[in-house]
């Protein structure tokens, strides 16, 4: 068998439909071994809805610590996934640095101010290969700060299945390069499926690149909902086994560790 965690999951502390405790029948029938919350978080001026707000990370954090220190069927993990705002990088480090994270995620849901994932509509009559090019070196940004751990659906611009022309593998490739070099796992997310696009992030023709490059894997769900803990986990891992990874990485209050993929589904 192989040693499943699931270390991106939202709870109705953020814009998920669940409570923490919910999540765990679900996540021990799917065979996880490790089950991570991570919540949004998100400082942009005005509060969003889907995120926790701060005066609520307390609470979140001691509902997350208790359910890790009194339950003996799973291994429970504290995380957070943080939008990554250029401006409010000091901020993001003071709230990170405050509480006994396990693991952060970053992600990228904005560029300059706008959603990219909000609807469509946001990249008709857009610039495609610029939008591509202006994200990736954000997400690689993010993760040259050292806030993150994990980098999350790193091509999420990919949401609504608008392409540039052009071959992407450069900007893969020096995407995967900046992450190697910042020592930042690359997350399977396979949330993806339930999207328009249909498809894992990041997109597997290129997900090989990371392989090659040396990047750091893990397999997550992105779940908004305690039934879609480990979703399509044999898929994902039955992908990155064909794509070469040998190894999947744990984490432990902050510290990154290494397993063996077992090759057998």
């Amino acid at each position: 068998m192989i040693y499943r965690t699931d270390y991106h999951s939202h709870t109705k502390y953020s814009d998920g439909h669940g409570w923490p405790e919910e999540y765990i029948p679900f996540a021990l029938k799917q065979g996880i071994s490790e089950l991570g919350f991570s919540d949004h978080l998100t400082l942009t001026e005005e509060q969003q809805d889907w995120s926790i707000k701060p005066s609520q990370l307390d609470e979140y954090c001691e509902r997350i610590l208790s359910l890790k220190k009194n339950n003996n069927k799973i291994k429970v993990k504290l995380g957070l996934e943080v939008d990554f705002l250029p401006d409010k990088e000091d901020d993001i480090k003071a709230i990170i640095n405050s509480y006994p994270f396990d693991y952060t995620i970053g992600s990228i849901h904005y560029l300059d101010g706008e959603s990219v994932d909000l609807a469509p509509e946001y990249y008709q009559n857009r610039d495609l290969e610029s939008l591509y090019s202006r994200y990736f070196e954000t997400v690689a940004q993010a993760a040259s700060t050292g806030l993150f751990n994990i980098m999350g659906h790193i091509d999420l611009v990919r949401m609504f299945g608008y392409f540039p022309s052009a071959d992407l593998s450069t900007i893969y490739r020096k995407l995967a390069k900046s992450l190697k070099k910042s020592n930042v796992t690359v997350e399977i997310n396979t949330n993806g499926r339930n999207k328009v696009l249909n498809d894992f992030y990041p997109d597997p023709v290129y997900l090989n690149i990371f392989r090659e490059e040396g990047v750091p894997v893990c397999v997550n769900s992105d779940s908004h909902f305690p039934n879609g803990v480990g979703q399509y986990f044999d898929e994902a891992y039955a992908m990155i086994i064909g794509c070469g990874f040998s190894e999947m990485v744990t984490f432990d209050q902050k510290t990154m560790a290494s397993r063996k993929i077992i090759k057998r589904l």
